[in-house]
């Protein structure tokens, strides 16, 4: 039985954006923003799923021996993605890919999301012996009901000299309703949905298949990237095309424009509006020499405004992150002294 317990959560200072801080001058890890969460404009880096992983692994490492739960090894890890996905589907309504938390857990990977009727047979929290199929299903102990959801860490790569960067332009977004009408879109129109889904599924594979190409060819090579950007330009267009179908603002008019005028930088493959879209960043891979250059555009970068109904793009600000092969970690305590005083 576990008793009282006193827990504290911290937010990464890129998971947020920085209007209406306090101290958002402050060089540390961490920030207050002075708002309700409510009212906080995420970037969409993922936080929710983020949070949620964090939380469960604080709490099966601090809870359970080394037995039980070694964060750092392979069955640790699936036990801890298992729960993850379980508790953050609960708070979503069981809506998304999963991807995030597979993500927040692996690092970078190739993934390939478990059927959603795994999830059907843990019944209602609170409901009788739910705690039990809760353990028979974080456990994958039941040979009727197993997760098959596909995690290839060596299908993903990012060649030398590229990096992934994001974009913060300071609106935000409600991930969970976005994708309810999408979902809801696809299943009153299943053959043209299929058919769209199909394409799109293709050119996500076609881009794995081109990063990991590069990501793998000998060095020093001609570093040709139109393969790349044209794919990632399919892509936009499918999603903008998925967009309208749904009448869901995947990718908005405002971070098309964005985006445009970050591709016409010279060094900048191409990007998309990540996640399940919307307002709340975009992301772009680009070439490590273009940093600078890229930087100094978006600090004077502004838009014409929004005549879709939805909110108006801010400052936009380039997050200090970077894609990262390094999934869940144990961190010194100390790093949160200040915050758990």
């Amino acid at each position: 039985m576990i008793g009282s317990v006193a827990i504290t959560i911290v937010a990464d200072r890129d998971y947020y954006s920085h209007s209406g801080a306090t101290d958002c001058t402050n060089p540390g890890r961490f920030v207050d923003f002075d708002v309700p969460l409510t009212e906080a404009h995420k970037t969409g880096l993922g936080s929710s799923a983020a949070l949620v992983t964090a939380f469960t692994a604080a709490v099966l490492a601090h809870f359970l021996d080394q037995q039980q739960f070694i964060l750092d090894s392979e069955p640790g890890k699936r036990r801890l993605h298992n729960l993850s996905q379980v508790a953050h589907c609960a708070a979503q309504g069981k809506v998304g890919s999963g991807f995030d938390v597979a993500a927040a857990v692996y690092g970078s990977c190739v993934y390939r999301r478990f059927s959603p009727s795994i999830l059907e047979a843990l019944g209602e929290i609170g409901s009788s012996r739910f705690s039990e199929r809760l353990k028979i299903l974080v456990e994958d102990s039941d040979p009727s009901n197993q997760w098959n959801m596909q995690i290839d860490k060596a299908a993903a790569g990012l060649p030398p000299g590229l990096r992934l960067v994001m974009c913060d332009v300071d609106c935000g977004s409600e991930s969970v309703g976005m994708a309810k009408k999408v979902l809801a879109w696809r299943e009153e129109n299943p053959d043209e949905a299929a058919s769209l889904w199909a394409t799109l599924q293709k050119g996500n594979e076609d881009l794995a298949k081109e990063l990991l190409q590069l990501a793998n060819a000998p060095t020093p090579i001609s570093r040709n990237y139109k393969n790349l950007s044209d794919t990632i330009s399919t892509i936009r267009f499918l999603i903008r095309k998925m967009s309208a179908r749904a009448e869901v603002p995947i990718e908005p008019k405002v971070q098309t424009e964005l985006l445009d005028a970050c591709c016409q930088i010279n060094g900048v493959v191409g990007g998309v509006v990540p996640g399940a879209g919307g307002f709340d960043a975009v992301v772009l891979l680009v070439e490590d020499s273009t940093l600078p250059l890229l930087q100094g555009f978006l600090d004077t970068y502004s838009t014409t405004g929004n005549d879709e109904g939805g909110p108006a793009i801010g400052k936009v600000r380039l997050l200090d992150v970077k894609q990262d092969f390094e999934g869940v970690k144990l961190e010194e305590a100390n790093l949160y002294a200040d915050w758990t005083r």
